[in-house]
């Protein structure tokens, strides 16, 4: 008998603490008998353990109040989303059926659970991201806005309880796919604050290491950084007060994934990244002066500072879809220091850091054009028949963190586009026939291929001819996702239309010859001339690359060949003969790979992308080649574990080290004579390690080198670097992941 209470006493205060939260926020929408109704229900289901605890000992009941908490507060979704999120647990489990929750609560409660069924019975299946049940999965999000909502609000409730999951493999994986699509779909739908949030803690489990040192970074710098916050704000707040603005003014530090991405993308260490904070104005305006307040906010403030024309980013003019105001520009502060300063009002604020939340708190959901726009291209992304799902993938995530520009037609109609866009872009998204016969177009007067990118405010006009049709390259400089589904869609009926032309032309000449073609010997034969599908072979035999009468002398020849080995099996004596090896033994699916110089029949090797050494935490890929065993921080894990969840096999080192590993370090200092001296001289005294290749550049006094050494583990890789550490000159060595 199971005596472990339901509730801890600190759980029992959360749950009831999180309660009256809950009804604070949903008080105005709830319909009459509502609580009392929801009471019934979870007392009832309680009782045949319907919210136990999971495999790591979480909660139900208080992880989903928890979850409801964060789509009520933070995502501000009403009764009829949250009533579905708490009973959908008791409807998964069977315990309560669809129409009652559809009798007691109403037909769209019961929708939402329906879809909600439907989101975890495509989990369940494995969801690998370039699977096609993730791209249902994406459909049935698109079906309704509400069910990505909730998805977010689960998956942020579960990253914050990330430490209490002991499975770390599990954890990993939910890291992974939340940094892959619920962040960059937070991003879309405006929850800013949310998107920010999923992104640290992904980071925080998939690299704790670099999570970890950033923010003990940020933690020794923090006073400096505030410091030089008030020399900043000082004079612009005596400035504002000055001019009669009431106004809120405060700096806030990026978060530590936007600087993970900074020092990333600018291949500099921490203290290479100078824009660790923004500037927020904060304007109380009344509805009517909120524009030309912003506006003169930003004089003031230029007036004041040097900006960056190039960082200014308007969208107060012409707003985001998702509902997003601001202006942002770049200033040269004190010091010379480049400063971004974000200027805004009480209501963009809110709508800016709660996304829909506060939208449809100023607006009402049914002013949401933006949002419908999306979804609308969501839909036509996923409904394309026949999709490459690593393609749609490619694209629904490229569309989602694209920023945005605005062009008009002719006759003055306002098109919004991804920046970045094409005037092949701009033809498809006013229509597809359009896109597919545009040749060229005439932007502000002037005439520019279709290739040309276009800017902010340009008017774009489409020119076209009816002997155009969609071709390959295209897709080299299509940037918005409705183009590009539509270019594949017309080059796949295209593929197909012509394909089926050659089809019928080697069926024609084969009843010529009347000769009776065998499909299963005809597939063999396509396979063993290397192509891929079958569609390939037509489409070189359409495209004359391949001569239909060699085809079939090819087809016959295989065929007298094959009938030829039939006959005439070949002999073989028995005193050579030698059985087959083993088939290597499965390694079951909750078990560990233990990795040591006795493993035996199990083909592996180390992965070449990031070079495991003794003593990294480390996971086995099953690939085409066999087992490859990579470093956790290897730069392809993210989109393994994401991708090809289901081919990834627990693994970890054991027992004793092989001989040596290969190590890549990276060296930075002053360029001191005899320093690469002094670094060959560690390495070789050093009885555990050999040096392999040294590559040295030197620019400008700085010294950076690439010194590959073999070592036996991790450990002796760590000694190694402490020492070249303490060489005279040296500034910073670190261990390279490929």
């Amino acid at each position: 008998m199971n005596t472990e209470p339901f509730f801890t006493p600190d759980e029992k205060r959360e749950f009831f603490s999180s309660c009256r939260v809950l009804m604070s926020r949903l008080e105005s929408c709830l319909e009459r008998d509502d609580v009392k109704k929801m009471k019934a229900f979870v007392r009832r289901v309680a009782a045949f353990d319907c919210y136990g605890r999971d495999r790591n000992g979480i909660n139900g009941l208080l992880r989903n109040i928890r979850t409801a908490v964060i789509a009520a507060s933070d995502i501000g979704l009403r009764r009829t989303p949250v009533i579905a999120l708490l009973l959908y647990r008791p409807v998964y489990m069977k315990i309560v059926a669809v129409e009652e929750v559809r009798e007691t609560f109403g037909d769209d409660v019961a929708l939402i659970i329906t879809r909600l069924l439907k989101t975890s019975d495509l989990y369940a299946r494995n969801t690998a991201i370039d699977s096609e049940n993730f791209h249902h999965l994406l459909f049935s999000f698109a079906e309704d806005v509400r069910v990505i909502l909730i998805m977010i609000a689960d998956r942020l409730c579960m990253m914050r309880m990330g430490r209490q999951i002991v499975d770390g493999s599990a954890r990993l994986r939910l890291a992974t796919e939340v940094s892959y699509l619920y962040a960059p779909l937070a991003h879309r739908l405006g929850l800013y604050r949310i998107k920010s949030e999923l992104e640290d803690l992904s980071l925080k489990y998939i690299d704790p290491d670099r999570y970890n040192s950033i923010k003990a970074k940020l933690n020794e710098t923090k006073r400096s950084r505030e410091a030089y916050i008030a020399e900043f704000i000082d004079p612009v707040r005596q400035r504002l007060r000055a001019a009669g603005l009431a106004f809120e003014i405060r700096g806030r530090t990026k978060s530590i994934h936007s600087i993970s991405s900074k020092m990333k993308k600018q291949q500099t260490d921490f203290e290479g990244i100078y824009d660790l904070f923004a500037i927020r104005v904060i304007l109380d305006s009344q509805p009517a002066n909120e524009r030309s307040e912003c506006w003169q906010v930003f004089s003031i403030i230029t007036d004041m500072y040097q900006p960056n024309p190039g960082r200014m980013r308007d969208w107060i003019s012409v707003p985001k879809s998702n509902g997003y105001e601001s202006l942002h520009i770049t200033v040269l502060g004190p010091r010379n220091r480049w400063v971004e300063v974000q200027i805004r009002t009480r209501r963009m604020d809110e709508i800016a850091e709660r996304g829909l939340a506060a939208h449809w708190k100023y607006k009402g959901l049914k002013t949401e054009r933006g949002l419908d726009d999306f979804m609308n291209d969501v839909r036509a992304l996923l409904e394309n028949p026949g999709a490459n799902p690593a393609d749609t993938m490619r694209d629904f995530r490229m569309d989602m963190y694209q920023d945005e520009i605005y062009v008009f037609t002719p006759t003055g109609e306002l098109i919004k586009l991804s920046r970045g866009a094409t005037v092949l872009d701009f033809a498809f998204a006013i229509h597809s026939k359009l896109g597919s016969r545009c040749i060229s177009g005439r932007v502000n007067g002037r005439n520019v291929p279709i290739r040309h990118t276009l800017g902010n405010g340009d008017t774009v006009e489409i020119l076209t001819s009816p002997q155009q049709h969609p071709k390959q390259d295209w897709l080299a400089f299509a940037v918005t996702s409705r183009a590009r589904t539509k270019i594949r869609q017309a080059l796949r009926e295209e593929a197909a239309r012509t394909a089926e032309y050659a089809k019928e032309l080697l069926q024609r000449r084969l009843r010529n010859r009347k000769i009776d073609i065998d499909e299963s010997q005809l597939m063999r034969y396509i396979k063993r001339r290397g192509f891929k599908t079958v569609t390939d072979f037509y489409l070189e035999i359409a495209e004359e690359r391949l001569d239909v009468n060699t085809v079939i002398e090819e087809y016959l020849d295989l065929e007298r060949r094959e009938n030829a080995a039939a006959e005439h099996p070949e002999t073989r004596s028995a005193e050579h003969f030698s059985p087959p090896p083993p088939a290597p033994e499965k390694t079951p699916r909750g078990d560990e790979l233990l990795i040591d110089i006795h493993l035996t029949g199990i083909d592996y090797t180390l992965a070449k992308c990031c070079n495991p050494i003794f003593g990294d935490e480390i996971f086995g890929f099953v690939s085409t080649q066999g087992i490859k065993i990579h470093r956790r921080e290897c730069p392809n894990a993210p989109e393994m574990f994401s991708r090809f969840g289901y081919r990834i096999l627990p693994a970890r080192w054991n027992g004793e080290a092989a001989a040596g590993y290969a190590a890549t370090l990276r060296v930075i200092g002053h360029d001191d004579i005899g320093i690469v001296t002094n670094i060959s001289s560690i390495i070789s005294r050093d009885g555990e390690t050999a040096l392999r290749a040294i590559h040295v550049d030197s620019v400008d006094g700085l010294f950076q080198g690439d010194i590959t050494v073999t070592v036996r583990n991790t450990q002796t890789v760590e000694r190694l670097i402490r020492k070249i550490r303490e060489i005279k000159g040296v500034k910073q060595v670190s261990r390279l992941h490929r």
